[in-house]
């Protein structure tokens, strides 16, 4: 497969030099500097939860809005799937038929593990741990110092491992609906405390959440995902692109560059051959390493990452979910004097927390 595809739009950096001059660019397709380039202060650097922290309220309150979104992709995934016969061309349309089939093998075969169904999930799956213990015998993993890790129940073993080495854990804020991220320390915790603290209650409990303005580095990432392609690297998750806008705001950020590692943890069935890099869109994120409960590859994958946060591929639904990118764009807007793109519309599901405790 070419490597030097040319995926759809074009990124390119906005510098500091550009911001402070008014000029007419058409557009901004994306938005990629470091904190050297912006002085925002977005969101805010806050401090654990106190002792008034309702763990029974969380809880309940993520497992219900967590299950009308499950619903609504539900809905998303079916209409797309149907409508790919009518329109071959469609963006989507591909990739939840990928999911689905994923899905269901998992299921059928009883790879699955709770939460189930796995379907609309970043799914867990049998061997989860040996497969996190492969990742964290890695090099990559053991020399880093801040990793950040999906709040997914299969790398719940990444999270611990990360603590346990004494590492700082990079978890998002539960699809980003109240913040952005939570930085857990192994200080914070203690011998009894810690497995708490891989879940998502344990991170909002005892996790400090930090804004866009953090002073931060990131040295690896690990992702979630629902199939992966060990060839090139090619990645599909659940269908949300949250991952996706994590990836972007930490590039904007300047905690992470084109040199980060990007990993995975997955079942060997979830390894695929048939993910078109061609129609990968521009935010799609790649991978450059996968570790499953029996072996790990390097992708050396060519799959260009991306630069930065991609407005004209963010719909008005998405941005009006997430508080820290509106504040981040009309900012920006105030800045330059020029209006940000965004994109189509969509349909999205509630905003909602992760289901069950992980």
């Amino acid at each position: 497969m070419d490597c030097n595809l040319i995926r759809l739009s074009v990124p390119f950096t906005l510098k500091q030099n550009v911001l402070n001059k008014s000029h007419n660019s058409h557009s901004f397709p994306s938005i990629s500097a470091s904190r050297r380039g912006f002085n925002f202060r977005l969101g805010s650097s806050g401090t654990r939860k106190d002792s008034t922290f309702d763990e029974a309220a969380f809880e309940a309150e993520r497992l219900r809005l967590d299950a009308k979104a499950r619903e609504t992709m539900a809905e998303t995934s079916k209409r797309e799937i149907t409508s790919n016969g009518e329109n071959e061309d469609d963006p989507k349309a591909w990739k939840w038929v990928i999911r689905k089939r994923i899905w269901d093998l998992m299921e059928a075969q009883n790879i699955a593990q709770n939460p189930r169904p796995v379907h609309h999930r970043i799914p867990n799956f049998v061997g989860a741990s040996t497969a996190a213990q492969k990742l964290a015998g890695l090099e990559e993993f053991r020399v880093s110092k801040c990793v950040k890790v999906n709040p997914d129940s299969p790398q719940k073993q990444v999270r611990l491992l990360t603590l346990s080495g004494n590492k700082k854990l990079l978890t998002p804020q539960p699809r980003l609906r109240t913040g952005f991220f939570s930085v857990v320390e192994s200080e914070m915790l203690t011998s009894g405390t810690i497995n708490e603290a891989c879940t998502s209650v344990g991170v909002a409990k005892y996790g400090r959440p930090i804004g866009l303005d953090e002073n931060i580095k990131v040295d690896l990432i690990v992702i979630g995902s629902v199939a992966v392609d060990p060839k090139t690297g090619a990645r599909l998750g659940k269908g949300e692109g949250f991952a996706e806008l994590e990836y972007g705001m930490l590039r904007y950020m300047g905690a992470i560059d084109d040199s980060t590692p990007i990993m995975t943890s997955v079942h060997d069935c979830q390894l695929v051959d048939d993910i078109p890099v061609e129609k990968l869109l521009i935010h799609d994120v790649p991978v450059d390493i996968i570790c499953t409960p029996t072996q790990v590859i390097y992708t050396n994958t060519c799959i260009p990452k991306p630069q930065g946060i991609y407005w004209d591929k963010l719909s008005p639904e998405k941005l009006g979910q997430i508080r820290i990118l509106r504040e981040l764009k009309s900012r920006i807007e105030r800045e330059t004097g020029k209006k940000l793109p965004s994109g189509p519309s969509e349909k999205l599901p509630p905003t909602a927390r992760r289901s069950r405790r992980l």
